[in-house]
């Protein structure tokens, strides 16, 4: 975090995210081929609002949304102050772009990424500011060349900043994307970053732009690759059981969730990235050797994807 407050430039910040949302949009229905976004703008009681977009029953996804928004308040809700006490009580600002796609195919990922401003603000003292936001994967069904691209991109738009960014925020990713109760990541992670005020104003929002603009050039290699990939109605019902811990993960961990809801944020917008259809069955366990077995035993645990040899699931 951060008090400089004569460098803050909320206007730039606000662009790039606009910018952003547009050129997700955009590229995101060129590559489904079928569907386009439709545009629902919304505004916020106490303060704000956005524009969330969202496609569905497209060629290539079954529900896609990327979301733009802009709120305040006068007061930090639970999720947001309890692990900095110190700002319990300040209004505040923040602004940023989130994106969630699920795809129709097994065999492409499930894909969320997010990039965000935040501000706090007290009369009578400096604003406390900071950058957040990443991305990552979740695979159904393995592919260790997709995991290692996906890794690549993450590094590359890292490395302008520091040598050490990637695996300090691969590893946030990490631990943060894990599903406690299930033991298991939620997917094979990407990066994740909060309280980013590193090098001042202009550096952070440098890295952060640098995060949001480098998901497109990750996911859609990945997606043009997969998309055409002949699949069985057994391989959806694997997918259907496998959102099931998605959606655990977004409603019992999520910080992002938790602060919309606790905030009195927009449910429908909150909940965007909720996937179309998920199922859950009792003390599932998958044949030893298949697939979908292979998906747990070599793809939800942490590992060094640039600098991994594994077989393809």
């Amino acid at each position: 975090m951060s008090t400089d407050q004569n460098m803050i430039d909320s206007n730039a910040v606000r662009h790039y995210l606009s910018e952003l949302q547009e050129t997700l949009c955009a590229e995101l229905a060129q590559l489904d081929g079928k569907a386009t976004f439709a545009a629902d703008a919304w505004t916020r009681e106490e303060g704000g609002g956005g524009i969330t977009r969202t496609l569905t029953d497209g060629g290539v996804f079954e529900k896609a949304g990327v979301g733009f928004s802009e709120v305040s308040g006068t007061k930090l809700p639970p999720s947001a102050s309890a692990a900095r006490p110190e700002l319990a009580g300040r209004s505040w600002h923040a602004m940023g772009v989130s994106l969630v796609l699920h795809p129709d195919n097994p065999h492409v990922p499930t894909s969320h990424a997010n990039v965000r401003f935040f501000r706090a603000d007290k009369p009578g003292e400096e604003s406390v500011w900071w950058f957040g936001g990443g991305f990552d994967l979740t695979p159904y069904y393995g592919y260790a060349e997709d995991c290692q691209h996906w890794h690549r991109v993450a590094a590359d738009a890292c490395a302008p900043f520091g040598d050490e960014l990637y695996t300090e925020y691969k590893a946030w990713c990490d631990r943060y994307f894990f599903i406690k109760h299930r033991n298991e990541t939620r997917g094979v992670g990407g990066l994740f970053f909060d309280d980013m005020t590193a090098g001042g104003f202009d550096n952070a929002f440098a890295f952060m732009r640098s995060v949001g603009s480098s998901f497109l050039p990750a996911y859609v290699p990945i997606v043009e690759k997969r998309k055409d990939t002949v699949f069985t109605p057994a391989q959806k019902q694997f997918q259907h059981y496998r959102r099931g811990r998605y959606v655990e993960f977004n409603l019992v961990y999520d910080r992002g969730t938790l602060f919309g809801l606790q905030s009195g944020g927009r449910t429908e917008s909150i909940l965007m990235s909720m996937p179309p259809q998920a199922n859950w069955a009792y003390q599932y366990k998958s044949e030893p050797g298949t697939p979908e077995a292979l998906l747990a035993e070599q793809f939800l645990t942490p590992r060094d994807w640039l600098n991994h040899a594994g077989a393809q699931a």
